[in-house]
């Protein structure tokens, strides 16, 4: 009898191990340890990155411990473009940003995963001074009460967290 439970817990350990990996698997997460979670998959996560130096603040989807450093993941909803928006590839360089100052260790890369397809970003010098750049302009822009929206998506317009306050509001 005490055979057939040892081997029942057994079996029981292997199915639970192998369901683990194809859920692990279907997230696009980066083998390695996650270590911070915005998904509210887990708990509420209330804790942001904050850079004082580059007055941005930021929650990825994940952040997960590899074998290479720390990675950034940004999960999207709908099918993958045929390249990643810039918009979206600038939000993970933000967070790249973000980790980097908060841990104090290069971020090698980051990952943006949509429903169907994942993109590994490399942070390079490149992307860090177009992000800073194109955050530059954004300021210089708020200072001079020259800021724009720059779409006709009413969708995409009902979503912004500034809608109350633009005169340019579709919706």
């Amino acid at each position: 009898m005490a055979l057939v439970l040892v081997i029942f817990l057994i079996a029981f350990a292997v199915a639970a191990v192998l369901i683990a990996l194809r859920l692990r698997q279907s997230t696009g997460l980066p083998e390695g340890r996650v270590v911070y979670s915005d998904t509210g998959a887990w708990e509420r996560n209330e804790r942001a990155f904050f850079s004082q130096k580059y007055r941005l603040t930021g929650k990825p989807d994940y952040l997960v411990r590899t074998e290479k450093g720390l990675v950034p993941v940004e999960i999207k909803s709908g099918d993958a473009p045929s390249q990643p928006r810039e918009g979206h590839v600038l939000q993970l360089a933000a967070y790249c940003l973000l980790v980097e100052e908060a841990y104090n260790e290069r971020v090698p890369m980051g990952i943006i995963r949509y429903d169907d397809k994942q993109f590994a970003i490399d942070h390079t010098p490149a992307l860090r001074a177009r992000l800073l750049g194109v955050m530059n302009d954004m300021r210089a822009a708020l200072d001079v009460a020259d800021a724009h929206r720059n779409h006709n998506d009413a969708h995409r317009c009902g979503a912004c967290g500034l809608r109350q306050a633009c005169d340019e509001r579709l919706v």
